[in-house]
């Protein structure tokens, strides 16, 4: 699979639906969570109670698929980032990091949730903190 390098201009204009994803998925995520918190408060009620009903062995099996279809949901998302050749970095915030060549080396040109365009970049083993403005063009 040949390797994708972004513009800054092809990173931009790619940016809107990542946005739209990158929400979907910060939803996916705090419903999870809240899911996850839930469902652990009632096994410990549960098994405090120590009393088990005879015909629901498994009193938990649909919260528990709940949580199984929304992992299954958000690894789709988080799929769909890479397809597009995209590194999602972080979820909360959004981080999102775009392989490019800027002045002939290979960098990550990079976006970060509540900026409007992409005007940064940092090498690859730099990571944010390393981040620099991009050359005018």
């Amino acid at each position: 699979m040949e390797k994708i390098t972004f513009t800054p201009d092809e990173a931009n204009a790619l940016l809107p639906q990542l946005k739209a994803d990158l929400f979907k998925l910060q939803e996916l995520t705090t419903q999870f969570e809240t899911e996850y918190s839930e469902l652990q408060e009632r096994k410990a009620l549960y098994k405090e109670a120590s009393v088990q009903i005879e015909n629901d062995p498994d009193p938990f099996f649909e919260r528990e698929s709940k949580l199984e279809f929304l992992k299954m949901e958000a690894d789709m998302l988080i799929g769909n980032f890479a397809r597009k050749g995209v590194l999602l970095k972080m979820i909360n915030p959004g981080l999102i990091d775009f392989p490019a060549i800027v002045d002939g080396e290979e960098v990550l040109i990079c976006w970060k949730e509540g900026e409007t365009s992409i005007t940064h970049y940092h090498g690859w083993h730099d990571g944010f903190i390393g981040r620099k403005p991009l050359p005018e063009e």
